[in-house]
């Protein structure tokens, strides 16, 4: 049991577009941190000041206040968080992900889980991402950014030809969840998906599409944990997908051979350690027929649902989810 003087603040919500599925991640991890006997304080930074006296607001779709970037400002300025040794971010996607809280929180001499203010900004920025990749000799898929200003459709089209043709995935630069991502067919599609991916960001990435199998790993520790394949039950695996019971079946351990299990965990330490993430991260690769991997992304605040990847990938290196949670908390500490 842990020492009932630790106070944890667990921050969920924030104002990204991942705003819900923070909360279905902090309600479990709520729970956890109750059963390991941390004192917990439950705190949306995106309400600001006013924050819900009944703990049960937290976690329902419906805001029970008015959200803002200054709202966050002044809660992690305020006497919310004097009596606390140590902040949980249950936060995701932009302002929670990226470097923009962990900075606040630093400035407040606070200690919390996780990466830390570089590495969560480049591991947000994909193309940044994929900048380190190269550096570290991560293999990941050729890709080149659309910025907001650029509207020459005809040109991005050729250049699509010109570096890997179709299908290709275009997406935001800096959004997770796979929100705002399309895979393009063909010439027409383009405009459309181009236009979607910059409502999330001011940056669009172009990637080379890699055909087969959807992996991911996640990191502990410098422990790189089981491989799991995901098998959405149709499409790809979106949103929906993702977040939605039954619609994705997820093999933990992936069923592929031993020489390549070995080394897609070595790739994903590289990916974790090109960006200098600390304690947990999961990494997500695509594997062709041929057993070639190539790495898309660094998630340094990955879901903690009972949908969750990295809870899957603990329990079948027989962490269990209070575990995990501690380990992520004493390793803070």
């Amino acid at each position: 049991m842990a020492n009932k003087k630790i106070n944890v603040a667990l921050l969920v919500g924030g104002t990204s577009p991942e705003r819900e599925v923070s909360k279905a991640t902090g309600k479990s991890v709520l729970e956890a941190l109750r059963d390991l006997g941390y004192g917990v304080k439950v705190i949306d930074p995106a309400y600001g000041l006013n924050q819900p006296k009944d703990e049960s607001k937290f976690f329902e779709v419906k805001n029970y206040s008015e959200i803002s970037n200054r709202n966050q400002l002044e809660a992690i300025n305020s006497t919310l968080l004097d009596d606390i040794d140590l902040i949980f971010l249950a936060l995701h996607g932009v302002g929670g992900e990226d470097g923009t809280i962990q900075s606040m929180l630093e400035m407040r001499g606070l200690k919390y889980t996780g990466s830390k203010i570089l590495s969560s900004a480049l591991a947000m920025n994909k193309c940044m991402t994929k900048i380190m990749f190269q550096h570290f000799d991560v293999a990941t898929p050729k890709w080149f950014i659309i910025n907001k200003n650029e509207n020459d459709y005809n040109l991005i089209r050729d250049k699509i030809k010109k570096f890997f043709g179709y299908p290709c995935v275009i997406k935001p630069n800096d959004s997770g969840s796979t929100i705002g991502l399309t895979i393009c067919r063909g010439d027409v599609e383009v405009e459309s998906a181009v236009k979607q991916a910059l409502e999330f960001s001011s940056i669009a990435l172009v990637e080379e599409y890699i055909a087969g199998r959807e992996l991911t790993i996640a990191v502990l520790e410098q422990q790189a944990l089981p491989v799991l394949e995901i098998k959405p039950m149709s499409g790809f695996y979106d949103y929906e997908h993702k977040y939605t019971t039954g619609k994705s079946e997820y093999i933990v351990p992936a069923v592929i051979p031993p020489k390549i299990t070995e080394h897609l965990q070595h790739q994903a330490l590289l990916a974790f350690n090109s960006v200098g993430c600390e304690c947990y991260a999961r990494i997500d690769f695509r594997l062709t027929k041929d057993y070639k991997s190539y790495c898309l992304e660094v998630n340094t605040l990955p879901g903690m649902t009972n949908l969750s990847l990295v809870p899957k990938m603990a329990a079948a290196a027989g962490i269990s989810f209070e575990e995990l949670i501690d380990r992520i908390i004493k390793n803070a500490l």
